[in-house]
């Protein structure tokens, strides 16, 4: 008899690799770098747009997890309140006599366990969609940080810490480094790794992902958990820049990081999508913000700008889907 060879690796197919999202985002990234460059002659200077990445990637950390929980076809809206309880709790115990290692650790262990709650909740209450449950707890998040500080500023951290918004290596910023770091980490747990596998096949169909084995409940635990764990590595960067913290800090952080992991081709029903575009739109939309303040543009028109993109980004799979559509009904008829 004999021997078959069963080739399960999909043939590489050049049109489908360039009609990816990622290459659009790509597109996108350009266009938008050559309109600022017009706007202003300041833009194209290399020191300044490194410089510039310090603005808005420490909200970048987020992204990372959230695309799992996107995948997943669920959300967390409470990172945000995670980061304000996080950097409140840090700031609090430094002021109160606690070394600033141990406060930093203090902060990464608030914010995974703010991010374990939610998993945790989500999985024993599965008639609660994730997006009560993560509302309920951003405004319970939000309040313990006003609780703890009331309307107070707290900061004065040691003079070093400031090295982790602020600093650089090799003249490149520190924070950049960081989350190269962590987005490679991220990229390859999702895209080569059993549990990556899983989560899109949960985001596929969660029913059939638990009758086939998987244990869906855990997974989701630890995939909110590494959202609060990341929140809380956002809040080191973010009390880092500032110099101090408030109840009120990071907020709307959590539709910016929606906006980026929507407009990077996540789809929010589950099942679809890479790291790699929602890491493009983070620095699409952190460089559209920095090319239109060297204009002084208003905050309201960039987002109208950033909402534009995001139905654009909704839109254009659609009507690719519909093009097809129409393309087989003409070949029938």
């Amino acid at each position: 008899m004999k021997e078959k060879n069963i080739i399960a690796k999909k043939e590489f197919n050049l049109k489908s690799f360039f009609f990816q999202w990622e290459w659009m985002l790509v597109l996108l990234f350009v266009v938008i770098n050559i309109i600022n460059t017009f706007l202003s002659p300041y833009y194209l200077d290399p020191k300044k747009l490194l410089d510039a990445t310090m603005t808005f990637l420490d909200k970048a950390f987020i992204v990372l997890p959230m695309v799992f929980v996107i995948i997943l076809a669920d959300i967390d809206i409470s990172v945000a309140s995670t980061v304000a309880l996080s950097a409140v709790v840090m700031a609090v115990s430094y002021n109160l006599g606690v070394p600033m290692a141990l406060a930093i650790i203090i902060c990464l262990l608030v914010g995974t366990l703010c991010g374990f709650l939610n998993g945790l909740l989500i999985v024993k209450f599965k008639e609660l969609s994730a997006v009560i449950v993560t509302l309920s707890t951003m405004i319970i998040y939000r309040g313990i940080a006003y609780i703890i500080l009331e309307d107070q500023a707290s900061g004065k951290f040691p003079a070093w810490y400031k090295f982790l918004g602020w600093g650089y290596v090799g003249g490149i910023p520190f924070i950049l480094i960081v989350f190269a770091v962590f987005a490679v980490v991220f990229g390859l747990l999702l895209h080569k790794t059993t549990f990556g596998r899983r989560v899109y096949a949960m985001g596929n169909n969660i029913t059939a992902s638990r009758f086939s084995g998987i244990q869906v409940d855990k997974i989701k635990v630890i995939v909110f958990t590494l959202t609060g764990f990341m929140s809380a590595v956002t809040a080191l960067f973010l009390t880092s820049r500032m110099g101090s913290t408030r109840p009120n800090v990071a907020s709307g952080y959590e539709l910016d990081v929606i906006a980026m992991v929507v407009l990077g081709g996540i789809s929010s029903t589950g099942g679809k999508g890479k790291l790699t575009g929602a890491i493009i739109s983070i620095f699409l939309i952190g460089f559209l913000r920095y090319g239109l303040g060297l204009k002084n543009v208003p905050a309201q028109a960039l987002l109208i700008i950033i909402g534009l993109l995001l139905i654009f980004a909704v839109m254009i799979p659609n009507l690719k889907f519909n093009f097809k559509k129409w393309g087989k009904v003409q070949k029938t008829s």
